[in-house]
């Protein structure tokens, strides 16, 4: 039941330790793709992450299109505030790969676009916020799936 957990270009140490500690505590594959907004050996990575990262599954990739290219036959859903569709209702099925963008920004609009079909979000019940914290919504996104296909 391994699902794939993708982050595209992640900008914060901490919140790429903390999905790589869940990845493993999920029996998931990370999949990093570059460019970073940190240092792959920093601290901050090492410490939410804690002696885990040896442990991990992760695929490094120097860019979106390498990791693409790599993956071209793969199925895919993309987390976004632009998706129509609820969490809920992503297809999981194993080895599926869940894709996530940058902190700050999301996905590209290139990504949306091409994969618009593909787009899911979690609902957000407040007009004060636009987003939740990364590390929270790939937990929210992967044990929905592990729920799912446990059923």
């Amino acid at each position: 039941m391994p699902l794939n957990i993708v982050l595209i270009e992640p900008e914060i140490p901490n919140n790429t330790g903390n999905i790589g500690r869940l990845s493993l505590g999920t029996g998931s594959h990370l999949h990093l793709v570059k460019p970073f907004g940190f240092e792959i050996d920093d601290s901050r990575l090492k410490r939410a992450g804690l002696d885990y990262w040896k442990h991990l599954n992760v695929t490094y990739y120097d860019s979106v299109a390498e990791f693409f290219s790599q993956h071209k036959d793969a199925k895919m859903v993309f987390l976004s505030s632009h998706g129509t569709k609820e969490y809920t209702t992503i297809p999981f099925e194993d080895n599926l790969f869940i894709c996530f963008g940058k902190e700050s920004v999301g996905l590209s609009s290139a990504i949306v676009s091409k994969y618009e079909n593909s787009l899911y979000k979690i609902p957000l019940f407040s007009e004060h916020i636009r987003s939740l914290n990364i590390a929270n919504a790939v937990a929210i996104v992967v044990y929905e799936g592990i729920r799912q296909l446990k059923l």
